[in-house]
């Protein structure tokens, strides 16, 4: 099956960063420039473009454009909470709707955080996830091929972790979390259902099975007034 438009542009867009002909916090060719080079409507662009922003690839500046994103300083953080686990302790329910579900090439981003190599196929999941049907984060996950194989799409979507350990006899252990501060996008914004501009948390997480080898890289959005992150380095739970 052929892959959607702004996928393949936004795949075009990853390979110009990872050859080196956009450099990192240099600005990327205009909207209007872009769109003319691959022949699509500005909208689809604009599709491609904000997957990538999503990701951590590219930035958006207001007035200014869009550019390949820095490294950020990074601090040091222990323990994992479940989204899943939250929402039951808080006495919420919680589900989520997937947005979409592809078999990809991996980005520069997920073959430095996944330890794999530029041939491997992953899986890259969006989805919203929700207590009690209010819209909490924006969520993309990135799986390698070869832990999803034999799974069902419903046993990644809705309860990986635990199709992991019951059909895998694979155990998450360790999680590495990074956690900074951005502004909601137009998309994000309409996912969960807040104001374009509103605070937003932003958490990328790279977890890891006993053995030390990575298997899942995540990129949450959660929305700032709805979710808040504390710390406990003596319990991890997983959802």
């Amino acid at each position: 099956m052929a892959l959607p438009i702004y996928i393949q542009i936004h795949n075009s867009i990853k390979k110009n960063i990872e050859d080196g002909k956009w450099k990192l916090g240099s600005r990327i060719p205009s909207e209007r420039q872009l769109s003319a080079e691959f022949n699509v409507s500005r909208m689809t662009l604009r599709q491609a473009i904000q997957t990538l922003v999503d990701e951590g690839i590219l930035d958006q500046r207001v007035g200014s454009g869009t550019y390949v994103s820095n490294q950020k300083v990074q601090e040091k953080m222990s323990g994992v909470t479940g989204f899943s686990d939250i929402m039951i302790s808080q006495g919420k329910h919680p589900s989520s709707k997937t947005v979409s579900y592809h078999m990809l090439e991996p980005s520069l981003s997920e073959i430095e955080k996944l330890n794999i190599s530029e041939n491997d196929k992953v899986l890259r999941m969006e989805r919203i996830r929700y207590g009690d049907n209010i819209p909490i984060c924006f969520e993309i996950a990135t799986v390698p091929e070869k832990f999803i194989d034999g799974l069902s799409k419903d046993d990644v979507s809705h309860s990986f972790y635990a199709s992991l350990k019951e059909k895998k006899g694979l155990t998450p252990k360790v999680s590495r979390q990074n956690v900074s501060a951005t502004l909601a996008s137009e998309r994000i914004a309409e996912f969960l259902d807040v104001k374009k501009g509103d605070a937003i948390l932003l958490l990328r997480q790279v977890t890891e099975l006993q053995n030390g080898e990575p298997f899942e890289y995540v990129r949450t959005q959660y929305v700032g007034e709805r979710f808040e992150f504390y710390l406990d380095s003596k319990k991890s739970t997983f959802d």
